[in-house]
């Protein structure tokens, strides 16, 4: 009976190799070539991984978070999760990297990783500029990768690690991590805080906005707008004062766009004078935000200035955002040249369909609003129905299900596709 069970557990794959590989290869050389070509064992060679996790060499454990990374999938998660407990900087950063490419496949390859030196015990890596990934509303983590990777925001081997971590947290939604990136903003280095003010943004826990009100007139410009950002996303009231002074003091047009911006979505009646002189102002980028905060503010009377002014504009960045004021004010006429069919039009637009979808997205909040769009769906263009799907899904309620219903039975396999993830997106966030 004994022999038989020997036997048994011997013919399981890798039940022995772990101890054999580790007990009979004294040459550190040969233990990290073994942990390499256990990833020709897909999934199959991960519990034979994970010992070389703890091996004294460095170069072995670099070699065994590797091959997790390019095995990749949930069956790593555990194993990805202890090596991003190890106390170099660039195991923590391939572990951090591993971990988020399980709940978004390819970020292996957008992400720091790939930009990877290492110079003895120094680790250099450069951040990509852009920092717009995020999973599905959906896709649910596992609180053990947030808890680690707020470890790492807070305490990682290097500042590249907790900012790469920050970035990872941002991504996965991480919001059990708040206090972690709330910690990160007192570091001092630019690259953390900027990483974090961004991953708080797409968390968008207005807990935080507290927090950050004292950073929108930091002196490194990045983290400034990154911080104006923040605080207008979560319409922090309580950094009205701050933000102002910024506005007062911008030392260049961005900042003090991203300013007015910032006060816009805080929309502080106090501030209704300020949007009514910048509505006035030569720059476009001013004149959209004052719009915007008119929008948002929602005063009667500032209608029929709003609609004259939808005729007059030529610059099509204020147009839009004075089109989402004019409808935000009330006017839900669907007609050829109407200010909400300028904003689904404007969803076939490489370079405004960002923007066109985030009024959307905020006006579709409104039952009305959705009523008049809804009927829209028979005669609108693919994007059209892509953007619109995606604003449902984000500001939609039980009426907006038979529509992403039939959006995901579209003969357009790109529209069926995004109807189907909407669909998903909706329902997961419903109660």
């Amino acid at each position: 009976m004994k022999l038989f069970t020997i036997l048994v557990l011997c013919s399981v794959p890798g039940f022995l190799r772990p101890a054999f590989s580790q007990n009979t290869q004294p040459d550190p050389r040969q233990r990290a070539r073994t942990a390499h070509d256990l990833v020709k064992q897909g999934t199959d060679g991960i519990p034979s991984l994970i010992p070389y996790l703890s091996d004294a060499d460095l170069n072995v454990r670099l070699e065994a978070v590797k091959s997790l990374d390019d095995i990749g999938g949930p069956k790593t998660v555990d194993a990805l999760v202890q090596a991003a407990r190890d106390n170099d900087p660039e195991i923590q950063i391939r572990a951090a990297d591993g971990l988020v490419n399980v709940y978004l496949p390819g970020y292996i390859k957008t992400g720091i990783t790939g930009t990877l030196k290492r110079a003895g015990n120094a680790v250099k890596v450069k951040f990509p500029d852009a920092n717009d990934q995020i999973i599905e509303g959906f896709v649910d983590v596992r609180p053990e990768v947030i808890q680690v990777l707020g470890r790492q925001t807070r305490g990682g081997a290097s500042l590249e690690c907790r900012a790469n971590a920050a970035r990872a947290l941002g991504v996965l939604r991480g919001q059990a991590a708040v206090p972690d990136l709330t910690e990160a903003l007192h570091s001092k280095d630019t690259q953390l805080m900027y990483e974090a003010l961004v991953a708080l943004q797409k968390i968008r826990d207005p807990a935080a906005g507290p927090a950050i009100g004292a950073l929108v007139r930091d002196l490194e410009e990045k983290v400034q707008i990154a911080a104006l950002q923040a605080v207008g996303i979560f319409r922090t009231q309580e950094a009205a004062p701050e933000v102002r002074k910024a506005l007062e003091r911008a030392s260049n047009s961005r900042v003090r766009r991203e300013a007015l911006t910032a006060l816009a979505m805080i929309a502080d009646p106090a501030d209704h004078p300020l949007f009514v002189r910048y509505l006035a102002d030569k720059d476009d980028g001013l004149r959209a935000a004052a719009a915007e905060g008119i929008a948002r503010l929602k005063n009667p009377v500032d209608r029929q200035h709003m609609e004259e002014m939808f005729t007059a504009e030529h610059g099509l960045s204020p147009r839009l955002s004075i089109a989402f004021a004019v409808v935000g004010l009330g006017n839900r006429e669907v007609s050829e040249f109407s200010p909400l069919q300028y904003l689904v039009n404007n969803l076939n637009s490489k370079v405004y369909r960002p923007t066109a979808m985030a009024f959307l997205t905020e006006l579709a909040r409104d039952l009305s609003l959705r009523q008049a769009i809804y009927p829209q769906l028979k005669s609108a263009t693919k994007d059209e129905k892509t953007g619109l799907s995606i604003v449902f899904a984000r500001s939609g309620d039980q009426d907006s299900e038979p529509y992403l219903e039939t959006l995901q039975k579209d003969p357009d396999p790109d529209v069926m596709q995004e109807g189907m993830r909407s669909l998903r997106t909706l329902r997961a966030r419903l109660p």
